[in-house]
Formats: C-alpha cells, structure tokens, sequence
C-alpha cells in the first residue's frame, strides 16, 4: 500500500490563471473564488467516482497549521476549503486527528530535496483513529511532499488515502 502512488484530485492546473487566485485565499484571505474552485473540485470528483476512479471518503482532513503559524496568519485556508467540501458533499470534517508538530519553514521557494527534509517529523496522528478511508484536503499540491508526508502516517495504520486540492502545480524544476 505504502508503495502505491498517491491519489491526488484537482479540478485545475495552478498555472492555467488559478494560482493569482489560490495565492489571494492563502496570503490574503480573500474567499471570493472559493465556491466556484470547490464546486469546480466536486464535479472533478463526481466524474472520478462515475468512472470508478475514486470512492468517497468517511471523513476529510484538512492540512494542519502550526498553531504559530495559524496566529499569524489567522485562518487555515485547508480547513476553510475541507470546511466548503463537507457542507455541499455531506462528509464529515476532522480537524483534531492530525498535529503540525514542527513549526517549518514555509515550502514555497524550497527545492524538493529541501521540502522533503522540512517535514520530516512535522506531523503526528492521533492514537485512536476509527476511519478507514481519508481525504488529506489542500489548496495547492506541487510536489506532493506535504500530502505524502500526510499520506505515510495514514498508510502505516493502513487507512486509505487521497488528496484533494483546488489546483495542481507542475513543478518538475523542483524534482532532485
């Protein structure tokens, strides 16, 4: 299972005129677009799960802030996204089950290299965790080293694992 590639569901590149977008949600709180990427987000799921490509899962997870970080900033957009998705798509919201545990520095700027080793140990799982199945919820993956590092707490209790997120970014300059 570990060595599965990661599902990860976006209904939009983040360079194709959404990253302006998704960079006002995330740094300047500024929500207006938000509906129509969640909307945009659940037809793209509507369509995997048709084709049998996704199943839904018992519960979303939005990717967690450290608390200091959360002070600053004073939202987690992951957690108002997963907040949007729960309401229209009637699955349940768990903001409680996983800890930044690390207070790292931003990913944005890092090589892939240097994400990888930002995270290491940032996250925690509670012990007790009754789902089977779980969508890691996001704003934008680009190298997938936030939701993988997500992703392997879940998979070493064998808990299935998706990612969902309003935009993908292709960032093949950061692979090494």
């Amino acid at each position: 299972m570990a060595n599965a590639p990661l599902v990860v569901v976006a209904p939009c590149s983040y360079h194709d005129g959404v990253g302006d977008y998704v960079a006002a949600m995330k740094y300047q709180g500024q929500f207006a677009i938000l509906q129509a990427l969640v909307i945009a987000l659940i037809e793209r799921l509507e369509a995997l799960e048709a084709e049998g490509v996704v199943e839904r899962p018992q519960v979303l997870i939005p990717v967690p802030l450290h608390s200091s970080r959360l002070r600053d900033r004073g939202f987690n957009q992951a957690w108002i996204i997963a907040k949007a998705l729960s309401q229209r798509l009637q699955i349940p919201l768990v903001d409680d089950a996983v800890m930044r545990v690390t207070n790292t520095r931003p990913q944005a700027g890092l090589t892939g290299k240097q994400r990888r080793r930002n995270l290491e140990g940032a996250f925690a799982l509670k012990r007790h965790f009754p789902y089977q199945r779980v969508a890691i919820i996001d704003d934008v993956v680009t190298t997938g080293t936030t939701a993988n590092a997500l992703a392997k707490l879940f998979e070493s209790r064998y808990i299935h694992v998706q990612v969902w997120c309003l935009a993908r970014a292709e960032a093949p300059h950061l692979r090494d």
